[in-house]
């Protein structure tokens, strides 16, 4: 245990150079520091009372510049910054095109070699102008193996296969295509005064207005770039390997055989000097070097000389990486899986195949010291100190860097359980209850193994723990209490099975569960053990989680005092940490779907035919919900307080009093309108009542009763708590509880009826998304009775009768020369999984849809009454290539990117050629980098108040601490990156904000995927600042893949569908493409009045956007249509005074007279034929200013008028906070607005 530990502090060292050098492109850090810290000791974050102000002090160490001398290269200078590691300096070198080739160097100074781990400020005698020397060191076999894995990288740095494959962290993007590679000033290639006429403007047939068509293959637009320059035919380990014992004694490490692109077929020697060529053949080993030998330190520096296109196609491929985005080519922190790809040739490729046949397939970590211990890297990082910023930043990022490693491990570890690489711990029991011991990981099986969960649903129950212990794991992971461990947890789908994989608590394998558990119940609370530590520890979570603390009984009667539900189990491990385990339920149970005899629910659950039966009875409410209920309750607790105090007014006035109690429920509560007068300053009087010590008996009583009235747990101040084992049967609470309990019971039910009758009408599910979900349901159990062999086939037949309008799809049997009859009876309880194998190929297209529609009915309640995918395509107006794009989502399914004809009646649509790859679907802890998110939060409250500059810098900082625990890619840098882009907008400096908008599109499509809804929402902001900076073209270009990816993710018929059309209408005036963007605004009227109703505003938009355009045209009938339209709607929302009603009204003046002009020059016409003397009219091209207007309008943009003056002092004012150097300095909040650290803003 003690060695673990020393290598994991050195482990954590390594993580400290977190190789971001990247991400500021010249190596030069911030660093950050704070004064005290948010959190005291334990880590409790008190959430409503004391939201302290944090002051923000960037403290930036100057950065400075050294020499860099490597061998054969001029020296260059580097930026470097003080608390940079020695090693982050190495991967620069690794990654720059001129030194790309070295990975076995050390630097020096003055000769002396540094350390990789010292940072640069405590080494002696380095300064400004310093000379650092690259110099070559010997080889060892892992240097070796090092420096081949990293050639093959550099020479596959540009070719996609990897994130089609979904290995190592490579994913698609595909911005660079739509905006010819860099945005910036290159953007800008066509003269202005000649650019409309250079602009092409046409959209894609397919993109426009009520297309019907819905291609597939130009989601992933063909990539020049991506063409591969062939360096080398074959790069792979020679048949030779290992060296004998003799030439081990010569200084040989290992060979590799390679062919070049001419054709030449060498045997490559890497010895302890460096590479050079031996002269063994395929068939004869001679490992004297050949003549001439070429030794060489880098592998690169042979290649060159023995092949000249090595040489050639090289030097082009460094050029063409290191022009490439960062972004593009960074790995994400977990993988994203690409749901189609194109057909790929299968290449050669050295790494992989030794990788498949070493660390992948569970050979190495089987061997001691190669494998890591999870658990105890996991608790280990919790421990680190986090009294200060700079402290919690080390420790939140070495939390992040092993979360993302164990989910990376644990799916490998799943993927090799499901395919039946990995010998079970229990190899004699039935497959179902099999466990799996893979690299210090426990993985389970998601089956009701020994009937554990007979009562609450046996499979299905088992089925939904996991994800819900997950839940727990997440809640609990989140409050941070020191102390209080939970296991490394990871829950993957792959191939119809759910597997758990769960780090393992030292000592749990040697001992009996019932004697280990001493905290809560292993057998649902029939029997039930405390511990007071434990309940210490979960106190401190008690009120985040708002989980209340409560007895119940045991086996012999007697209480037994927990804070948390019975399942959750304390387990003390070997290594004398507190852990809990089974968290399944941490949250309060869904009595909608938790029919419970002798108990009703309120009227509104009733009304909507709740409570229903579901099949498990694990259903529990989000902790979303649950925040979103007391919030609710804490308004109506407030509103309250504030009536009663009225009421004592009004009382004093007439000198009676009210007696006591007399407060109305708080479902009631909701008909306290604000019309009453005065009830704004009751209610600030009301908080400041709440806040007071409550010495004044008037003032207790009115908090009393509204404490009483919400259901708060204690009586002189707001406090909402859930008891977790409510309607768990089997558990039993003492009878002087009673009354409370009955409490609890209530308070669930109000959150039931809370859940249906004022969240679930705000949000807008998809038939679709039912749709899929059930054909998911019935995916899982029919591939469970596939093996291998016939994957591909079984996956193609289900899609045939899922989505192919050809009625008799028939399945493809794998060829019978393959299928021994004789043996497959024997090997069937090898793999997971049971029944006939080839029962799958018997499923029709009408059994299946008969099956989706009895799911449909029975999961969600729902009457589908369409027997086939063209019924329900009809009745729902859904689309085949959403549907087939959800399924695959869901499933883990990858297919060949082409047209597929579903329609036909005459031949199926997928053949097994079709599918491609089945991966993972994984579920994981995110842990949060916490000051950043608190920074980020300010930020945006500050912005909504409007001080943009004070935001401004504190989202600034937000991003450099994001990076900080993060590494550059994450979703949260993406929404920091979107809102900085937003303020640089709006401040007027459009070149920073394409700059920080192209990094927001960027990362979303690597980090969420190429069509995630926030990476079309991010395709749009960046049109926009294209738009504002003049690249029309690029713009359009944006928009119309913007458009395209909504049609594929959701189709036409979207609320946002709207918006989008709106903005690629209004460019389209811009350019006056008229006639296009009238097809684009119209479309857009048409949705905004089917969802907003013909009397919203959004609609009054509309219908102006339209009559502009009709104006330009010169058609001012229809254009006064339309603006009276919208002048009427304006008139009767905002009254004739209003300033937009008085705009339309003075635009249809207006347009009034250019009509009359216009009629009275047509008269002329016709009166005076060609003699006509015709007075000019003014057809007017829209201005880009005027374009610009209302696209900011229909964005939600406001500008704020800023001199230019103001906006010089504002850059000034940011440069000059980032220069900042004084240690300590406090930068005071300003005193108009303290920063309230709430967790309620939503996230931009």
């Amino acid at each position: 245990m003690h060695y673990a530990r020393k290598h994991l502090y050195s482990w954590i060292d390594l993580i400290k150079s977190a190789l971001f050098s990247m991400v500021n492109g010249d190596g030069a850090h911030e660093n950050v520091e704070d004064t005290e810290s948010k959190q005291d000791g334990n880590g409790e974050v008190d959430g409503g009372e004391e939201s302290n102000e944090q002051e923000v002090i960037v403290i930036q160490d100057t950065g400075f510049t050294v020499k860099i001398q490597a061998p054969g290269t001029e020296p260059f200078d580097l930026q470097v910054s003080p608390q940079e590691m020695v090693q982050e300096i190495h991967q620069v070198l690794m990654d720059r095109e001129d030194t790309c080739h070295r990975t076995c160097f050390s630097l020096q100074l003055d000769g002396n070699v540094l350390d990789n781990f010292a940072e640069l400020k405590s080494i002696e005698g380095l300064q400004e102008g310093s000379l650092l020397k690259v110099v070559e060191e010997p080889y060892t076999v892992r240097e070796a193996r090092i420096h081949v894995r990293h050639i093959r990288d550099l020479l596959k740095s540009l070719d996609p296969s990897d994130a089609y494959n979904g290995v190592d962290c490579n994913s698609l993007s595909f911005l660079s295509i739509f905006t010819d590679g860099d945005l910036g000033d290159s953007g800008k290639r066509k003269k202005k005064g000649t650019e409309l006429e250079q602009i092409d403007c046409t959209p894609p047939e397919h993109i426009l207005p009520g297309s019907k068509e819905r291609p597939l293959v130009p989601l992933q637009p063909q990539n020049k770039e991506w063409k591969p320059m062939q360096c080398l035919k074959v790069l792979t380990m020679s048949g030779w390997n290992p060296p004998p014992g003799n030439r081990k004694m010569h200084g040989d490490l290992m060979y590799l055989y390679i062919v070049t692109v001419e054709e030449r077929h060498v045997s490559v020697t890497a010895s302890t000097r460096g590479f050079y060529l031996n002269q063994s053949t395929t068939y004869t080993f001679n490992p004297k070097p050949a003549n001439p030998s070429f030794l060489s330190h880098s592998l690169v520096e042979l290649l060159s000389q023995i092949s000249p296109a090595f040489k050639k196609n090289f030097t082009a491929l460094q050029k063409k990486r290191v022009q490439r985005h960062p972004f593009e080519r960074i790995a994400t922190p977990f993988q994203v899986y690409s749901w189609t790809a194109p057909q790929v040739d299968h290449a050669m490729d050295c790494v992989r195949a030794e990788d498949a046949y070493t660390s992948r397939l569970g050979y190495e970590e089987h061997i001691p010291g190669q494998t890591r211990d999870w658990n105890e890297e996991l608790q280990t990082t919790r421990e680190l100190p986090r009294k200060n910023l700079p402290e919690r930043l080390l420790r939140e990022r070495a939390i992040f860097k092993v979360h993302s490693d164990f989910a990376a491990a644990a799916t490998r570890g799943a993927m090799a359980v499901i395919d039946g690489n990995v010998m079970a711990i229990n190899p004699g029991e039935e497959t179902r209850m099999q466990m799996f011991i893979w690299n210090n990981i426990f993985f389970s099986l998601g089956f009701d193994v020994r009937d554990h969960y007979r009562e609450l649903g046996g499979d299905a129950a088992a089925h939904a723990a996991p994800t819900n212990d997950l839940n727990g794991v997440r809640a609990y992971g989140a409050v941070d209490v020191e102390g209080l461990y939970t296991l490394g947890t990871v829950v993957v789908d792959y191939r119809g099975y759910r597997v758990t994989a769960q780090s393992i608590i030292p000592g749990i394998l040697e001992r009996e569960q019932e004697q280990s558990v001493i905290y809560g119940s292993i057998d649902f609370g029939k029997t039930v053990v405390s511990h007071s530590k434990y309940l210490e520890l979960l106190e401190k979570t008690s009120r985040p989680l708002k989980v209340q603390k409560h007895s119940v009984l045991n086996e012999k009667n007697d209480m037994v005092e927990l804070c948390s539900s019975v399942e959750c189990k304390g387990i003390i491990g070997n290594d004398g940490r507190h852990y809990i385990l089974d968290l399944l339920r941490t949250f309060p149970p869904d009595l909608n779907f938790l029919p419970v005899d002798g108990e009703d629910l309120p009227l509104e659950s009733q009304h909507q035919g709740f409570p229903r039966q579901h099949r498990h009875r694990l259903a529990c409410l989000r902790q979303e919900l649950i925040e979103a209920f007391v919030e609710h309750r804490y308004l109506l607790f407030m509103k309250m307080a504030a009536l009663q105090l009225m009421q004592q007014k009004a009382n004093k006035d007439t000198k009676t009093d009210t007696p006591n109690g007399e407060c109305k429920s708080p479902l009631e509560g909701k008909e306290l309108e604000e019309s009453i007068p005065g009830l704004s300053q009751a209610k600030e009087l009301a908080a400041s009542l709440v806040a007071e010590d409550g010495s004044d008996p008037k003032s207790r009583e009115v908090v009393l009763n509204a404490c009483k009235a919400v259901g708060s747990i204690c009586n002189t101040s707001f406090d909402i708590r859930f008891n977790p084992d409510i309607f768990s049967p089997g558990v039993r609470f003492p009878d002087d509880s009673a009354d409370d309990v009955q409490k609890q019971k209530q308070l669930l039910k109000d959150a039931a009826a809370f859940l249906v009758s004022c969240q679930i009408p705000s949000l807008r599910i998809g038939i679709s998304e039912l749709i899929t979900r059930c054909a998911k349901h019935i995916f899982k159990t029919y591939l469970q009775g596939v093996e291998l062999s016939a994957l591909s086939a079984a996956v193609s037949h289900f899609l045939n009768c899922f989505l192919s309008s050809f009625p008799d799809a028939v399945a493809h049997l794998p060829p019978d020369e393959l299928v021994s009859r004789r043996k497959s009876r024997k090997r069937r309880n090898r793999v997971p999984g049971s029944g006939d194998n080839t029962a799958w190929a018997s499923l029709t297209p009408s059994e299946l849809w008969k099956n989706i529609g009895s799911e449909a009915q029975s999961y969600y309640h729902f009457a589908i009454q369409c027997e086939s995918v063209d019924q329900v395509v009809e009745k729902y107006g859904l689309q085949k290539t959403n549907l087939l794009r959800e399924i695959s989502i869901k499933t883990g399914i990858q297919i060949l990117i082409k047209e597929y004809n579903f329609d036909s009646r005459h031949k199926p649509a997928f053949t097994e050629e079709d599918i491609l790859n089945i991966f993972p679907v994984v579920k994981h802890v995110n842990p949060k980098a916490s000051d950043a998110f608190h920074f980020f939060q300010s930020g945006q409250a500050k912005v909504q108040q409007g001080f943009l500059k004070e935001g401004c810098e504190l989202i600034n900082e937000a991003l450099n601490l994001f990076n900080n625990v993060y590494g550059p890619m994450h979703v949260e840098i993406c929404a920091c990156l979107r809102l900085l882009a937003r303020l640089n907008y709006i401040m007027g400096d459009h070149p920073e904000a394409l700059s920080n908008q192209q990094k927001a599109v960027l990362m979303s499509e690597r980090v969420l995927g190429i069509e995630h809804p926030n990476t079309i929402q991010e395709y749009m902001h960046l049109a926009l600042y294209c738009f504002a900076n003049g690249q029309l073209s690029t713009a359009l270009k944006l928009l119309y893949r913007a458009r395209y990816l909504m049609l594929l993710v959701c189709g036409e018929d979207h609320p946002e569908m709207a918006l989008l059309d709106s903005n690629i209408g209004l460019v389209l005036h811009g350019v006056m493409e008229y006639d296009l963007s009238l097809r684009f605004l119209e479309n857009a009227l048409t949705i905004n009045t089917k969802y907003h109703g013909s009397r919203s505003l959004k609609v009054a938009l509309s219908h102006h956007l339209v009559a502009r355009v009709y104006e330009s045209k010169a058609e001012f009938r229809s254009a006064l249509q339309h603006e009276k339209e919208g002048y009427t709607i304006y008139k009767n929302q905002m009254g004739e005074a209003h300033e937009k009603t008085k705009e339309s009204s003075e635009y249809l003046k207006y347009l009034t007279q250019q009509a009359v002009a216009l009629q009275r020059t047509m008269n002329e016409i016709y009166k005076n034929g060609s003699n006509a003397s015709i007075m000019p009219l003014k057809f007017t091209a829209p201005s880009m200013a005027s374009v610009l207007e209302q696209l900011n309008i229909i964005n939600g943009i406001i500008f704020i008028p800023l001199s230019q003056k103001d906006l010089e002092n504002l850059k000034a004012e940011v440069q000059r906070r980032q220069q900042l150097q004084e240690l300590g300095k406090n930068e005071e909040p300003s005193e108009d607005s303290p920063l309230e650290l709430e967790d309620k803003i939503p996230i931009d």
